[in-house]
């Protein structure tokens, strides 16, 4: 499990709402990662895509479930069009940069989960319907009267959504 973060924020994040509790509770082995430039992390000029198959191969990583939100969703998304292999699964809230990547999305064959906020004002709503249709094995989640980072709003829902997303991907 790779969690990365919003360009708002960083990987702290998951820890302070509560994701990493949840996802060590479901006996899950969890790297949340600060991007270069954010949190702990010094900026750099590698591409993120580049830092992610570094870490990969640094920690010897199997395929793993990616999850990003906005931004980080643009890197996860990014990163499992380049490198399908690596991913388990992907969950993808209210990710940016879904037009730029269109024609890639039929690449990714992991299970996936589009996760918006009906009142998402930076990632339109249209979006996820993109991904929905670009990525064979995707559902999606929106989240009513959420804005953007609906996850950090409606944490419980969020973390709702993260126990069914692992359940199926166990049965």
């Amino acid at each position: 499990m790779v969690l990365l973060h919003g360009k708002m924020f960083q990987a702290e994040t998951w820890r302070e709402l509560g994701t990493l509790d949840v996802l060590a509770g479901l006996g899950l082995r969890v790297l949340a990662v600060d991007m270069p430039g954010f949190g702990k992390s010094p900026a750099c000029e590698v591409p993120s895509i580049e830092i992610l198959d570094r870490l990969c191969q640094e920690f010897d990583l199997p395929p793993a479930v990616f999850i990003g939100p906005s931004m980080g969703g643009r890197i996860a998304l990014e990163f499992a069009i380049r490198f399908p292999q690596q991913i388990a699964g992907l969950i993808l809230i209210g990710a940016v940069g879904v037009e730029e990547n269109r024609s890639g999305l039929p690449r990714i064959a992991a299970p996936t989960l589009v996760v918006w906020g009906a009142d998402d004002q930076v990632s339109p709503l249209a979006n996820s319907d993109l991904l929905l249709a670009g990525i064979s094995n995707a559902s999606r989640e929106i989240y009513p009267q959420a804005p953007h980072p609906c996850y950090l709003v409606q944490p419980e829902r969020w973390h709702a959504s993260l126990r069914s997303f692992f359940t199926s991907l166990n049965t």
